[in-house]
C-alpha cells in the first residue's frame, strides 16, 4: 500500500532476494560474502600461500562472471519463460487431461487444519443462510437414502436454518419448508436400492408429475450389507437394482441435478455386534458397483448423474471421531453439505471466493475495446519495427560528404521516438494477458487461504533476517532520507504481502499491527508531499500530473482489463484523495513556503493555522456522514469512490486512517523547522539530539512502541479497536521514526534488500490482487498444484518480476504522456477526461442492459 513519489524514476534499484543490484542493473554478489572487493584485495595481497591467492582470484573471477549473467533482465526472461511453460501445461491439463472445477469440487480435496475443506484447485464459498435461501428459492430438493443421507440432509438444511434440531423419526420421511423463500427440502427414507426406490423415481419421470424435485441427492448400501450379512448374492442384486435405477436417474438428470453420494468408510473397532458385517471392504465393493453402473465417467459427467466422492475423502480423515463407527462426525457431514451447496449455487450466485463450478465471466464491451487497443498497439509496433529496419537498410550507405558521417533521416528519428512508448504498451499488453489468465480465465487453479501462526510468522522472521543481513552504509544521514523511506516502505509492503497470502486478518493482533502499517504509508504521503511543496514550492500542473499518473496508471488499466471499479484498489484512491487534499491545503492563498517563512516567523503561525483548518475539515467530515455521502455521491465522483453501488467501503477506509496524513504533514513541518534552526545533529554517527535528550526520547519511544503493541495484542473486537486506531496509531509510527533516527549509527545504515522492494511497493501492492493472490485477493493463485512451497516460490518470483517491469513501463510512459509544455498537457488532460467519461457511459449502458 505504498505511495510512490515522482523522483523514484531516477533512483537506481537495489536488488531483491539474495543480492543487491548494481547501477548497471546486475546482481552484485558482494553482499553474499564477508569479503567485499576492498577486503578481498587486501586479503589477496596479504596472503602468503599461492593456493589461497589462486582461490581468492577464482572467487573474484567467478563472482564477476555470475554478475555478468545474473541480472534483473535475465530474471524477467526466466519469468516470461516460466509463464509460457506453465500456461501451456495448464491448458493441456485442463482441455485434454479431463476434469473441471465442478468435478474437482465433488471428487477431490483435503483438510486445511481441522475443519476447513480444500478441493483441488478451486475455492469453496461458505454459504450463509440468506445466500442459501436466495439461491434455492422456489426449489424442491429431495434426499433419498438411509441414516447417513439423513445426516447429510440435516447438515444441508442447517445451512438454511442454523438452529434446526434433529427431531424427525429415524426411519420415516422428514419434510422441511422455508416459507420465506418457498423452499422445500425433503428426506425420503429408502434404506435399500430396491423396487420401492425405483417406483419413487419412476413417478418423477412422468411428464405430468407436479412434485418432481429440482435437485436429487441419493445413496444407499449399508442396510443391504447389514440385512444380508454381506453376502455376494446381495451385492449382485444391488448391481441389478442399481442398473434399473440408474436409467431413471439419467433420465431425470436431463432437467434435474442428480447426485449419487459414495458410501463413507466406517470405523470398524466401534461398530456394534449387529453392524460388524459392514466392513470397509464391503463398502468398497458397493462403491465400485455404483461407479461401474452409473455414468460417472468424465465424458458424461456434465449431463448425467454426478458422483460425490468428496464427503468420503473427508470421512476417511475423521471417521475415528464417530460415536458409533457408522455415522459421521459433524465436521465430515458438514463438508458434504457445503460441497453440495457450492455445486448447486456457485453458478447461480457467482461468489467471488467460490471458484468451484464458477462460470467464466464474459468479456464486456470495455474489456473488448481495451483488448483491441492493445492488439492494435502490438501490430503498430511490429509495423514500426519493419519500417525502421527497411529505412535503416536503405540509408546505411548514404553519408554526409562534408562531415564524412552517416546521416540519419528525419523520418527514422521520428519513428525511433515512437518506438519506446509503443514497446512499453506492447509489454503492458502482454502482462495484462497474464493478469487476465490468472484471475479471470478458467486456466490456472485457485485455492483458499488458511491462517496458522506458522504461515505468517515464519516467513516474517525469514524476510527480516534477510533484510538485516543486507545492511549497507547509506549515502545520507538525514532523518527519513530517501534510502530509509524506501527501506521503510519495502519491509512494510513485504509484511502486508505475507499478511494477505496467509489470511492473517483472522488474527486480530496481527490485523491491528497491519492497520498501523497502512497508517504509516499515509503518514509518509503527508510527510513526503509536504516536504516537497514546502521546500520546492512547485505547484505546477506538470508536477501534479506526474504524481497522479504514477499513482493511478496501473489501476486504471486494471479497471479496464479486469472489469473492476476504481474503489476496488482502495489504497490508490485513498492516497490520490489525500494528495489532492495536501495540494489544495498548501496551494491556496496564501502560499506559505520555507523561503517566505525564513523572512518572518509569522508565516510559521500562518501555516499552522492552515493545518488546523485541515484538521477541523477532517473532524467535520467524520461527524457529518450525510455531508460525506452527499459529496461522494455526485456523478462522476461517485463512480470513483463507490463499490457495488455504495460508498460504505470508501467511508470505512477514509475514516480508519483519517489523521495519518495530517500527522505526517505536521511532523514534516516540525522537523524541517528544527532542521533549519540547526537544532538537530544529522552528521554521520551522531545522535539526533544531545545524549541526555536522545536517551530520554529513545526510552519514551520504546515504551510507547511496546505499549501500543501490548494494547493491539489484547484486542478482542475489531470494531472497537478500529474506533480507537485513528487516534493512537500515530504513537507507534512516531516511536518507530524516533527509534530509527535518533541513534546516529542506526540512521547511517539501511537495508538494500528492503529498499529494493520499497521502490516498487506500489506495483507490488496492486499486482498482488490478481497474479499472486487470486479471486480478487480472496484466494491464492496455484501455478504448481500439489507442491505448496514450490508454488509460492515460483508465483512470487514471477509476481516480483512483473511488478518491477510495470514500474519501469510506468516511468517510461510518464515521460511521454506528461509533456512539459502546458498547452499540450492541457489538451491531453481534456482528451483523458473525454476518454474516462466515455468509459463511464459505456459501463453504465452495459449495466442498464444487464438489469
Amino acid at each position: 500500500m505504498p505511495h510512490k513519489s515522482s523522483s523514484h524514476a531516477t533512483e537506481t534499484a537495489t536488488a531483491p532476494g539474495a543480492a543487491a543490484l548494481s547501477a548497471e542493473g546486475r546482481l552484485s554478489l558482494d553482499v553474499l560474502s564477508p569479503l567485499h572487493p576492498s577486503a578481498a584485495a587486501s586479503r589477496l595481497s596479504a596472503c602468503c600461500h599461492g593456493g589461497a591467492k589462486m582461490a581468492l582470484l577464482a572467487y573474484s573471477l567467478g563472482k564477476r562472471e555470475i554478475n555478468h549473467h545474473f541480472c534483473i533482465k535475465n530474471a524477467k526472461l526466466l519469468a516470461f519463460a516460466a509463464v509460457l511453460v506453465l500456461t501451456v501445461l495448464h491448458c493441456f491439463s485442463r482441455f485434454y487431461g479431463g476434469g473441471d472445477t465442478c468435478e474437482w469440487l465433488l471428487s477431490t480435496g483435503r483438510f486445511l487444519g481441522e475443519n476447513v475443506w480444500q478441493p483441488q484447485g478451486c475455492m469453496m464459498h461458505k454459504y450463509r443462510s440468506s445466500e442459501a435461501k436466495e439461491c434455492l428459492a422456489q426449489k424442491q430438493i429431495a434426499f433419498i437414502g438411509d441414516s447417513r443421507i439423513r445426516q447429510l440432509f440435516y447438515s444441508f438444511v442447517r445451512i438454511i436454518k442454523p438452529d434446526l434440531k434433529e427431531e424427525g423419526n429415524k426411519h420415516e420421511n422428514i419434510p422441511f419448508e422455508d416459507r420465506s423463500s418457498s423452499l422445500n427440502v425433503d428426506f425420503l427414507w429408502y434404506a435399500e436400492v430396491n423396487n420401492s426406490m425405483k417406483d419413487r423415481l419412476m413417478s418423477w419421470t412422468e411428464e405430468i408429475s407436479l412434485n418432481k424435485p429440482d435437485i436429487i441427492i441419493v445413496a444407499a448400501a449399508t442396510w443391504s450389507i447389514k440385512l444380508h450379512n454381506g453376502s455376494s448374492e446381495t451385492l449382485n442384486q444391488y448391481k441389478t437394482n442399481l442398473t434399473a435405477v440408474s436409467r431413471l436417474l439419467e433420465k431425470l438428470a436431463k432437467d434435474t441435478e442428480v447426485y449419487w453420494v459414495l458410501q463413507d468408510p466406517v470405523y470398524e473397532e466401534l461398530l456394534s455386534d449387529s453392524r460388524k458385517m459392514i466392513t470397509n471392504q464391503q463398502i468398497d465393493l458397493y462403491n465400485e458397483a455404483a461407479l461401474s453402473t452409473l455414468n460417472g465417467s468424465k465424458k458424461n459427467a456434465k449431463v448425467g448423474v454426478k458422483i460425490v466422492r468428496a464427503s468420503r475423502l473427508a470421512a476417511q480423515e475423521t471417521i475415528s471421531e464417530s460415536l458409533d463407527g457408522l455415522h459421521l462426525p459433524e465436521s465430515s457431514r458438514d463438508v458434504g453439505a457445503m460441497v453440495l451447496m457450492n455445486s448447486v449455487c456457485n453458478k447461480i450466485l457467482k461468489p467471488i471466493d467460490g471458484s468451484c463450478c464458477h462460470p467464466r465471466p464474459p468479456l464486456n464491451i470495455v474489456q473488448k475495446l481495451t483488448a483491441g487497443v492493445f492488439a492494435s498497439a502490438i501490430m503498430s509496433f511490429l509495423v514500426l519495427n519493419l519500417l525502421c529496419y527497411s529505412k535503416h537498410r536503405r540509408s546505411r550507405h548514404v553519408t554526409d560528404l562534408e562531415n564524412a558521417e552517416e546521416k540519419r533521416p528525419a523520418a527514422a528519428t521520428s519513428m525511433a521516438s515512437l518506438k519506446v512508448p509503443f514497446q512499453s504498451v506492447c509489454k503492458l499488453g502482454l502482462i495484462m494477458v497474464y493478469f487476465y489468465l490468472c484471475d479471470r480465465a478458467d486456466i490456472f487453479m485457485k485455492e483458499q487461504k488458511f491462517y496458522t501462526h506458522s504461515t505468517f510468522f515464519i516467513p516474517l522472521i525469514y524476510i527480516f533476517v534477510l533484510g538485516v543481513f543486507y545492511t549497507e552504509n547509506g549515502k545520507e544521514t538525514k532523518v527519513l532520507n530517501r534510502e530509509q523511506t524506501d527501506e521503510w516502505k519495502g519491509w512494510m509492503q513485504l509484511v502486508i504481502l505475507i499478511y494477505h497470502i496467509s489470511g492473517a486478518s483472522a488474527f486480530i493482533p496481527v490485523y491491528m499491527h497491519v492497520r498501523v502499517l497502512v497508517a504509516a504509508y499515509l503518514f509518509q504521503t503527508g510527510y513526503g508531499h509536504f516536504s516537497f511543496f514546502w521546500l520546492k514550492g512547485d505547484f505546477g500542473l506538470n508536477r501534479v500530473c506526474q504524481v497522479l499518473f504514477r499513482l493511478n496508471f496501473l489501476v486504471v488499466v486494471l479497471c479496464l482489463v479486469m472489469d473492476r471499479p476504481y474503489q476496488f484498489y482502495y489504497f490508490v484512491p485513498l492516497v490520490t484523495f489525500w494528495f489532492a487534499v495536501i495540494y489544495v491545503t498548501l496551494a491556496i492563498w496564501p502560499q506559505i513556503l520555507q523561503k517566505k517563512a525564513n523572512g518572518s516567523g509569522i508565516w510559521h503561525l500562518g501555516l499552522l493555522l492552515k493545518l488546523l483548518a485541515l484538521l477541523l475539515f477532517i473532524c467535520f467530515l467524520t461527524y457529518s456522514r450525510g455531508v460525506f455521502n452527499s459529496i461522494f455521491s455526485i456523478w462522476p465522483i461517485s463512480k470513483l469512490f463507490e463499490l457495488h453501488g455504495s460508498s460504505h467501503e470508501w467511508w470505512f477506509r477514509w475514516k480508519l486512517d483519517r489523521f495519518a496524513v495530517f500527522h505526517g504533514m505536521l511532523f514534516a513541518f516540525v522537523y524541517l523547522v528544527l532542521q533549519k534552526c540547526q537544532v538537530l545533529s544529522e552528521g554521520k554517527g551522531e545522535p539526533l539530539f544531545s545524549n541526555r535528550v536522545s536517551n530520554c526520547l529513545l526510552f519514551i519511544s520504546v515504551v510507547s512502541f511496546l505499549t501500543y503493541s501490548i494494547w493491539a495484542s489484547s484486542c478482542k473486537d475489531k470494531t472497537e479497536c478500529n474506533e480507537l486506531h485513528p487516534y493512537i496509531s500515530v504513537v507507534q509510527i512516531l516511536a518507530f521514526v524516533l527509534i530509527r533516527n535518533i541513534p546516529g549509527y542506526a540512521r547511517s545504515l539501511y537495508s538494500s534488500f528492503f529498499a529494493w522492494f520499497g521502490k516498487i511497493s506500489l506495483e507490488l501492492f496492486i499486482c498482488q490482487y490478481h497474479i499472486w493472490l487470486a479471486a480478487d485477493t480472496k484466494g491464492i493463485l496455484v501455478l504448481v498444484p500439489g507442491y505448496p512451497m514450490l508454488n509460492i516460490v515460483i508465483s512470487t518470483f514471477i509476481f516480483v518480476c512483473v511488478a518491477h517491469e510495470i514500474s519501469q513501463i510506468t516511468n517510461d510512459l510518464a515521460q511521454v504522456a506528461i509533456p512539459k509544455d502546458s498547452s499540450a498537457l492541457v489538451k491531453r488532460l481534456l482528451g483523458l477526461a473525454v476518454f474516462l467519461l466515455a468509459v463511464l457511459q459505456l459501463t453504465a449502458h452495459e449495466q442498464a442492459q444487464q438489469n
